[in-house]
């Protein structure tokens, strides 16, 4: 049997005690990935997630494939059937809708064995003898660092996790054998978990006992000593009240048992007897939704409860208006009975522009009073009205909620020492410093799902007449974007007029320049431009214009180098900005190097925008940004070898304050090609809007190859229209025939064939009148693709073979190749392999010469076409596989399915099903990702076929 190794390097180790290498770093991490979910199918995405992280590369599913065969391999070399018979004993790796499925019996994977003696410790009934040997069993499974030499944001997180938990179990097997009088075993483990984490003080505290336990009194003392140096200087604190009465009690040789307690600090003078605080506001009506943050506010608790370590601090943030103080008050009033000593509560105003944020000591001198101090015994400085609040808060459990928090300063000497308190924060603000300096749980806040602000609407609207109008509430819900504070305006707004149609409010906000107004209250608290407004008021002058600006800039999103041509701002000064704004949630970077905002965020950014910079201010920068797509976008042509020997447009010297990104590797101009392809088509329109016409059309031009390999053929249409309609008959014949060429091509793609004949046939006659050979040759290459589509075989040869006759005489070598190349495929459709290979092959060889990536790789789908055609099914593979790595190396994926599927055929025919299957399950994920349902679901029916037959 072999056991599965994770609490260490990860490894599997067979019942002899041999090890087998689990591969590369990145197999390693796929086993581990679907180890730890043991049983449980574990969806292809989050695989990708686990182990390539929100970055994954443009063929990361092929190389996902590559690994799970291979772990397949690897298991099938230890006996362990992987295939998906239910009767199979022993691992078995399989697939499904859900995506993967690794059945190992969970006693077999140590992580898992690991917790599973943990439950069986904590069980009623069991001896203390039986719970240090199942502890002790537990603790030595560990091996080292778990995961060790796995990289990744994943695996970095789940070592964290699992290292708490191994600190749990250190601590609750120290407990174990203390009580059986067994204290000295646990020195060296309890010595080395405290040099790994010397400021976790119950492994200091546990290690003071045990070695007081052992006579070893003055080691105990200076493990005291050494903790509270360690606290003062990293985090500026004192150890807590645990440790403090461990100490006090070494110095008086009293007993340490890990249940002891001293006798509590006696009460500060001048403090009366009060009643309990209560002093959480009233919980908002209609609270519904947030599933996944109250989850994880009481997973935080109940960690918190099984081994208190610290004081609990979870900081919830997010945007204004986004349900930040409405979270905090329905998780306190649900757990109020956690916490029998109060609760207490202060706005901190960290955001209300009437009046300046709160000062720490304001809101001590009122926890103070609260807590039954009376005003003339509170210290008088800060230092010591904090020391005598962490003082009175050392035997109590409670809950302290600090809403509206503007900075880490005003919260951290309002933090309680006592890990038996839980403290709850709210802010627009990350508030970094506390989650790296002390330890908070961030619970940061997203707009709510469409089901969550259905349910909010159902609730404050009633269910009757949400059901009245259901078209009206689809559209409230839409133009809300679930934002809860714009569902309660649109709710109030019902609630106090219930006459008044929803439609009619649906409306007003469906117009975008007055759906802010829709969302104005008289109220400032209830208002979302008043409340965004807090936020922007926070800002510098460059980040409030910087705001201003991404609002009114084209596209889903931006990149640094865009925003800084936009802004005219360095890149370390842009970047600065952005991070500021990221702080206050008014941005998010939701890709690496990639921020968007909200909806709201934006209309709201866009009007500050035409309010507050001049007419010519925002020209100058959206013109700057349009120039950056497209000076960046032209540049990537010489890095990829796109066109067919095509002239590009001659675009001059950038703007003042454009700076373009510089691009060096064809791996880079095709990511950002990717990344930024819908904001280029974005820029398009604008300068289209803005009567920008040269910009219209040299945009297409820089583009129209990269759409293509894409596939986005309506998208591609749509772009050479709009290039189309902004010439005028000033503009060179030149690019009026490139404009109709692309527009045909195009259109041929997008199934228009009409209009793709007109367009070409117009641009041919124009090409025949200036007697430019080369683009008569590139333009009968488009219009035989367009016969070919229509499976008119015959009349796309002839078309083909005229670009091969014109294309001499204007000596291309890309047109050339690519000429012949569709003489050759056109002639394989056709059945006569033997012209269609003599065709082929000189084309190839000029593909190569010029390194022109695409015409190769379309030269290779013919060979590998031709050869599978012709029983040379080993050599069309060889072809098909060499294709597919230079479509995908310039971003044609479009094409790679295509070459895939193919690929797969030839597989089968050698005879190779489980290569065929793989094969056809990356092409039909690749079509499906495509939105290309037919051929998807032609390569799904491939793939049943063929799971009949193997099961038949």
């Amino acid at each position: 049997m072999t056991d599965f190794l994770l609490l260490g390097t990860v490894e599997l180790r067979g019942a002899d005690g041999t090890v087998l290498d689990a591969g590369p770093a990145k197999q390693r991490t796929v086993l581990a990935a679907l180890l730890v979910d043991t049983g449980r199918w574990v969806a292809t995405e989050t695989l990708i997630d686990r182990v390539w992280g929100e970055d994954p590369p443009a063929q990361v599913r092929p190389s996902l494939y590559a690994h799970i065969a291979r772990i397949r391999r690897m298991l099938a070399s230890r006996g362990a059937p992987v295939g998906s018979g239910k009767d199979s004993a022993g691992p078995q790796l399989r697939r499904g809708p859900g995506g993967y499925l690794l059945d190992v019996p969970p006693g077999r994977v140590d992580v898992h064995r690991f917790r599973r003696l943990l439950e069986q410790a904590r069980e009623t009934g069991r001896t203390d003898a039986e719970r240090v040997a199942m502890l002790r069993e537990a603790v030595g499974l560990w091996r080292g660092e778990p995961l060790a030499g796995l990289a990744g944001a994943w695996a970095d997180r789940t070592r964290q996790s699992w290292e708490q938990q191994r600190i749990e179990a250190v601590l609750a097997w120290a407990d174990a054998e203390f009580r059986v009088g067994r204290h000295a075993g646990v020195i060296g483990t309890l010595t080395a978990l405290v040099a790994e984490h010397p400021l976790v003080e119950p492994l200091t505290v546990a290690l003071m006992r045990a070695l007081q336990a052992a006579g070893r009194g003055p080691e105990a003392l200076a493990r005291y000593t050494d903790l509270r140096k360690q606290l003062s200087e990293e985090l500026g604190t004192d150890p807590g009240a645990g440790a403090q009465r461990t100490h006090l009690a070494i110095l008086r040789g009293e007993s340490v048992s890990p249940t002891a307690r001293d006798e509590q600090l006696p009460a500060e003078a001048g403090r009366g007897r009060r009643a309990v605080p209560a002093q959480l506001p009233l919980e908002a009506r209609g609270f519904t939704g947030r599933e996944e943050e109250l989850a994880r506010l009481d997973g935080i608790l109940a960690a918190a409860a099984e081994r208190p370590a610290a004081v609990v601090i979870s900081a919830i943030a997010g945007a204004g208006g986004i349900g930040k103080t409405w979270l905090a008050l329905h998780w306190a009033h649900r757990h109020t009975e956690r916490f029998p000593d109060g609760q207490l509560f202060v706005d901190l105003l960290g955001f209300n522009p009437s009046v300046p944020p709160m000062e720490p000591a304001t809101a001590l001198r009122g926890f103070l009073e609260t807590l039954g101090v009376a005003p003339h015994a509170v210290p008088s400085t800060l230092q010591g009205q904090a020391g005598l609040y962490r003082s009175l808060l050392a035997d109590k459990r409670m809950l302290v909620v600090l809403d509206n928090a503007g900075s880490p300063d005003q919260v951290v000497p309002l933090l309680p020492g006592n890990p038996d308190c839980v403290v709850l924060i709210t802010s627009r603000r990350r508030l970094t410093e506390l989650v790296t300096r002390h330890g908070a749980r961030p619970v940061v806040l997203d707009p709510l799902s469409a089901e969550e602000s259905r349910r909010v609407l159902d609730v404050r609207l009633g269910a009757a007449r949400a059901a009245a109008e259901p078209d009206a509430v689809e559209e409230l819900l839409t133009w809300c974007g679930g934002y809860p504070l714009a569902l309660g305006i649109v709710a109030g707004r019902a609630g106090c007029t219930p006459r008044l149609p929803l439609a009619r409010i649906a409306a007003e906000l469906r117009e975008a320049t007055t759906r802010l107004d829709a969302l104005d209250d008289d109220t400032p608290a209830g208002s979302l431009p008043k409340v965004l407004s807090w936020s922007y008021d926070a800002l510098t002058v460059v980040q409030a214009r910087l705001l201003a600006l991404l609002g009114l800039a084209p596209g889903p999103d931006i990149g640094l180098s865009a925003l800084a041509s936009l802004a005219d701002l360095p890149t370390p000064e842009a970047r600065a900005a952005l991070r500021a704004l990221e702080d206050l949630h008014l941005v998010e970077q939701h890709e690496p190097g990639r921020w968007r905002m909200h909806d709201l965020v934006r209309l709201y950014a866009a009007d500050r925008g035409r309010q507050d910079l001049a007419a010519g201010e925002r020209d100058a920068a959206l013109r700057r940004l349009v120039e950056f797509y497209l000076h960046t976008a032209c540049a990537t042509r010489g890095l990829m070898v796109l066109e067919l020997d095509d002239t590009p447009p001659q675009l001059g010297v950038p703007g003042p304050g454009c700076r373009p990104q510089q691009l060096t590797t064809q791996a880079e101009a095709v990511r950002w090609l990717a990344d930024e392809l819908p904001n280029l088509l974005a820029a398009q329109e604008l300068a289209a809007d803005r009567g920008w016409r040269r910009l219209v059309w040299q945009l297409a031009w820089s583009l129209d190859h990269f759409q293509s390999l894409l596939g986005h053929v309506h998208d591609r249409v749509a772009m050479w229209q709009a290039a189309l309609a902004a010439l005028d008959p000033d503009d060179s014949l030149e690019v009026h025939v490139r404009a109709q060429w692309r527009l045909g091509h195009a259109a041929a793609y997008a199934g228009a064939h009409e209009e793709s004949t007109k367009q070409l046939e117009h641009a041919l006659s124009l090409a025949e009148q200036a007697g430019d050979h080369g683009t008569q040759a590139r333009i009968h290459i488009a219009l035989a693709q367009g016969h070919g589509r229509q499976d008119h075989v015959r009349a796309a040869l002839d078309h083909a073979t005229l670009a091969v006759q014109l294309e001499r005489e204007a000596d291309l070598p890309a047109v050339r190749a690519a000429a012949l190349n569709s003489v050759g495929w056109y002639s394989a459709r056709l059945g006569d392999y033997d012209q269609a290979r003599v065709h082929c092959a000189a084309a190839l060889p000029l593909a190569r010469r010029i390194r022109h990536e695409g015409v190769e790789a379309d030269i290779l789908d013919s060979l590998g076409y031709i050869a599978h055609h012709t029983g040379h099914h080993d050599e069309a593979v060889g072809h098909y596989r060499l294709a597919v790595a230079r479509y995908r190396a310039i971003g044609g994926d479009y094409w790679a399915a295509d070459t895939l599927d193919r690929l797969g055929h030839a597989h089968h025919a050698l005879g190779n099903p489980e290569l065929a299957r793989t094969t056809w399950e990356e092409a039909a994920a690749m079509y499906r990702d495509q939105h290309r349902h037919q051929p998807a679901e032609r390569v799904q029916r491939q793939l049943d076929a063929l799971e009949r037959t193997e099961s038949g």
